[in-house]
């Protein structure tokens, strides 16, 4: 499976932005698929989730209300939308898949990983 993350950028404090993963190589419906960050000097920190079958979604505290997971199947890609951007959500996100969603949520849990896309959160 390869994961390709796309989206990422210079917004400004309050903006919007939505990120992008696109899976090849199998069918993402199989797989649960989430989002990660790391900030400069810092750990890889879970994002948000969402299960293969139903669509359940799991978020981090820091992001709850702000930040929406959601999927397209047909395309094989998972969504990350982010709202009311703040300059701690400035980080390298990167998406991960697996075919079990408790390895999803864990940093270093998830089978597939993508390659970063950089969002800076300027203010």
């Amino acid at each position: 499976v390869q994961l390709q993350a796309f989206g990422g950028g210079l917004v400004q404090v309050g903006g919007s932005l939505r990120l992008s993963c696109a899976a090849s190589g199998r069918s993402a419906s199989s797989l649960s698929m989430g989002w990660f960050r790391q900030a400069p000097g810092m750990e890889r920190k879970f994002v948000a989730a969402i299960s293969s079958s139903d669509g359940i979604t799991h978020y981090a505290d820091s992001v709850k209300g702000r930040f929406t997971i959601s999927r397209d199947n047909v395309k094989n890609t998972v969504y990350l939308e982010m709202t009311s951007l703040k300059p701690e959500d400035t980080a390298v996100y990167y998406c991960a898949a697996d075919p079990y969603m408790v390895m999803v949520v864990m940093p270093k849990g998830a089978e597939y990983w993508g390659q970063g896309t950089e969002v800076t959160v300027s203010s």
